[in-house]
């Protein structure tokens, strides 16, 4: 494939019906992202990933600097966590995260310094296996919200003859502008790691997706793959219909390469990898200074946030702390997410961290949220047409509330990314996608049940 003007960028969009019209609210666009001071302590929970969770490897007392593992696992789908201060260890324990679920985790206090581990260095590879490793030592997961383990996703069976890798650069949650920043600030960053991990693992096609609402990233980056030493200009631009999920994984495939990931498989058994923006462009900063995924951007923002900003912060940074440096509230936060308004989590504690995949704190007051008086559903049809995964929202929603685990069965419930676009749309305010939610996880302890009878 050879490079694409921006005058020829493909304008591609949702191959079938589905998806939300949903406003943008991009009010940070504009912002450069700002670091935030060390704080007094960060709080990091061993499991910051998909996976299996990680075993403390320090204990209280221990001195620590930046980059040092404090967390690993011996198993494939997992990734180490690394100190994001320098500083003592002052617990190993229980720290609560935003699922309101208490996991094992490490305190590091802060002494000021920032040193970094002096085991820092670029790593070294030659091979694919060598390559994985770094990504794996790196502690890289999905920085765009799903936190899958990034040496994981690209360590696929030769069989499924995986040639494109797709980039993605959609964000379409309202709100989130971190990648935008990240595509307008670090170009170089994301071509490199494009380039290097294309020659690593053998990528044919390489694909950076973006929504039609960010025009002026392709000129950024078609500039920085002109001028990258590395580069061999085959990166292709491909610009997206702006609509909401249009970032995520399966609808991303769909709309770039009009290839459908069949229920129950990965984007790899149709021949794709999909890696956010962000995640990229951290993976080309690690292969030049060898520095492991300790900090990360996010967006701070919503109704109740007196100084809306773009901020770095290192990872386990207690939320109350992040709020500060945004200047505080100024209004009373009645709702406060982890996340984007439509796949978001609501935080349950005040102060629990950053971790990994959280690209967004929003704060938002009472009034700013219209809350809809759930009424009985009127079969209006209205979840299915929005549902960019052609399910039947409405009816998994009552197969939960049933307790039918056949009926979540044969209508795929596992299959939805809870994107949120049914509950949106629902005019009876039937809270769908949180139903959804809750027979997905009635169906995993059935099976669990089965597993165990045998």
């Amino acid at each position: 494939m050879k490079g694409t003007k921006l005058q020829d960028v493909l304008k591609a969009r949702f191959k079938n019906h589905g998806g939300a019209r949903v406003s943008h609210y991009k009010n940070t666009k504009a912002q450069k992202v700002v670091r935030m001071p060390a704080p007094a302590k960060v709080l990091l929970p061993m499991q910051q990933h998909i996976g299996a969770p990680c075993t403390p490897t320090v204990k209280v007392g221990d001195e620590v600097a930046i980059g040092q593992v404090v967390g690993d696992s011996e198993a494939f789908v997992s990734a180490p966590i690394h100190a994001t201060v320098s500083g003592k260890v002052t617990a190993v324990g229980d720290i609560k995260i935003s699922t309101g679920a208490s996991v094992p985790g490490v305190t590091i206090e802060s002494d000021g310094e920032m040193r970094l581990y002096d085991g820092i260095k670029p790593p070294e590879f030659d091979t694919k296996e060598k390559f994985l490793k770094a990504v794996r030592d790196s502690g890289l997961v999905g920085l765009g919200g799903a936190g899958f383990p990034a040496h994981v996703k690209l360590n696929f069976k030769d069989e499924l003859n995986v040639d494109t890798l797709i980039i993605n650069g959609a964000e379409c949650e309202p709100f989130i502008t971190v990648d935008y920043r990240e595509m307008m600030d670090s170009p170089s960053d994301i071509l490199y790691g494009i380039y290097q991990t294309k020659k690593a693992i053998g990528f044919k096609n390489v694909i950076i997706a973006v929504e039609d609402n960010k025009p002026d990233v392709f000129d950024v980056l078609k500039k920085a793959d002109e001028e990258l030493p590395e580069s061999d200009h085959s990166v292709q631009f491909v610009m997206l219909k702006s609509e909401y999920p249009q970032g995520a994984e399966k609808v991303l495939i769909r709309s770039v390469t009009g290839k459908e990931v069949p229920v129950g498989k990965l984007p790899a058994d149709v021949g794709v990898v999909v890696m956010n923006v962000t995640s990229i462009a951290f993976l080309g900063r690690y292969l030049k200074t060898g520095k492991p995924l300790v900090s990360r951007s996010l967006t701070v923002d919503g109704s109740a946030i007196a100084e809306p900003k773009n901020v770095r912060v290192p990872l386990g940074t207690p939320i109350c702390d992040l709020i500060e440096f945004c200047g505080g509230f100024k209004a009373e936060p009645y709702k406060i997410t982890m996340g984007g308004p439509m796949m978001g989590i609501t935080v349950p504690e005040f102060c629990m961290p950053v971790i990994k995949n959280n690209n967004a704190i929003l704060c938002f007051a009472k009034e700013s949220l219209p809350i809809k008086k759930q009424t009985n559903c009127i079969n209006c049809g209205k979840c299915v047409r929005t549902c960019p995964m052609k399910l039947i929202p409405c009816r998994i929603s009552k197969a939960y509330t049933n307790k039918n685990v056949e009926d979540l069965q044969a209508l795929w419930a596992t299959n939805c990314m809870e994107c949120g676009c049914c509950s949106y749309v629902c005019p009876a305010g039937i809270p769908l996608v949180q139903n959804i939610k809750l027979g997905k996880a009635l169906l995993r302890e059935e099976k669990l049940k089965e597993e165990a009878a045998k």
